[in-house]
């Protein structure tokens, strides 16, 4: 057990964010809107200290991820060495830089799991939202994955543009091989955030492809596991955010700062300190940053008296403050949240955007991820 270790229990996942660099300018990215102030990233030798520190503390799972982590030369290295300290592994990519040689490199370096992204089960469709022409190209990599038999992890974020085409994505998946498909409806931070007006789904179409889903579920049975991941603002209580704050989850972004979820970086007033010259273990148990929403004694009503608290640990942060200003608010998704009407609001303007795209009034072109905007919107 770490020297530093009280009550508070160790990390058990550690999110390798290796870059911000990605060939992809996805419209809904949780990558944070000023990325491009924050591309000064860590060496190898710095990494493979970072990786050796989090598995002496407890951590049991990494992922590796951006961006696109292929597009950094040292991740066989970096995957070899986490493997070799007990690590499982696993890389989150879109499949553009993996071929022949480096799946099979990664193999011999002992990953043990990727997770494949793809926007749609159409070319035209997956290369817009992306705002690249990677379709095909992911479509090989998916077939590499099979050959070098691992599990076909197949990953797509759900928004208004593609629930209507569920049933496509799932047979996709099916036509591909996949073991589990995860479907995640969008979450509203960074980017997405940015697109929300567009992104965001209508009840109906939510439900409708719910429905869908379970339809297929009772089809294939262990066939393929289909995950259904629920947008928040369609909830009336929140998520249990990264099971708690500082309770389980750490990232190291790109420049080596250290965060309780991918999107704290957006909270003012915290400080989170840089693995450069702070210890993981000093940052995990004794920063400001990762203490400052642990536990419940932060909380004000109606959060701090609800029965629901150590369920959902008073809901997101980021989420709380992205919609009310004030990061240690009640996540505005709860019903008992005085500000639950902003999330009843956007879900009305959900159906009235929605409406005007498909009238073709009042459309509003989506700002897709890229260095440009991160210094235009950062």
């Amino acid at each position: 057990m770490d020297a530093h270790s009280t009550s508070t229990p160790a990390p058990l996942w550690l999110l390798a964010e290796l870059t911000y660099r990605c060939p992809l300018h996805c419209a809904f990215c949780y990558n944070p809107v000023d990325f491009a102030q924050h591309d000064a990233e860590l060496d190898t030798e710095t990494w493979l200290r970072v990786i050796g520190e989090a598995r002496k503390m407890g951590a049991a799972q990494i992922g590796f991820s951006g961006g696109e982590p292929l597009l950094r030369d040292d991740l066989e290295t970096l995957v070899a060495h986490a493997r070799g300290l007990g690590f499982y592994t696993n890389l989150i990519t879109s499949g553009i830089g993996l071929n022949e040689t480096r799946i099979a490199d990664l193999k011999r370096a002992g990953l043990d799991h990727i997770q494949l992204s793809f926007q749609d089960s159409t070319r035209e469709l997956n290369d817009f939202l992306t705002s690249t022409r990677t379709f095909e190209r992911k479509q090989r990599v998916a077939s590499l994955i099979k050959a070098h038999d691992y599990p076909m992890v197949l990953n797509c974020v759900l928004h208004r543009y593609n629930l209507p085409h569920v049933a496509q994505i799932i047979e996709m998946a099916l036509e591909m091989g996949a073991e589990y498909l995860e479907l995640a409806n969008t979450q509203y931070y960074g980017w997405a955030m940015l697109n929300r007006a567009q992104l965001m789904p209508t009840a109906e179409q939510l439900r409708e492809a719910e429905d869908i889903v379970n339809q297929y579920r009772a089809r294939i049975g262990d066939r393929c596991r289909i995950l259904f991941v629920v947008p928040d603002y369609f909830e009336t209580r929140p998520k249990a955010c990264m099971n708690g704050w500082g309770s389980v989850f750490l990232a190291v972004s790109p420049d080596g700062t250290a965060l309780p979820c991918h999107a704290a970086r957006s909270l003012p007033g915290l400080a989170f300190p840089n693995v450069r010259d702070t210890s993981l273990s000093d940052i995990w148990y004794a920063s400001s940053g990762f203490n400052a929403y642990r536990g419940d004694a932060w909380m004000r009503e109606p959060c701090r008296t609800c029965d629901e608290r150590e369920t959902d640990h008073g809901g997101c942060r980021c989420q709380a403050y992205l919609l009310t200003g004030d990061a240690a608010a009640a996540d505005p998704v709860c019903a008992k949240s005085a500000d639950h009407g902003k999330i009843e609001q956007a879900v009305k303007f959900a159906r009235a955007s929605a409406s005007n795209t498909a009238n073709k009034t009042e459309e509003q072109p989506l700002i897709f991820r890229s260095r440009e905007n991160s210094v235009r919107f950062g």
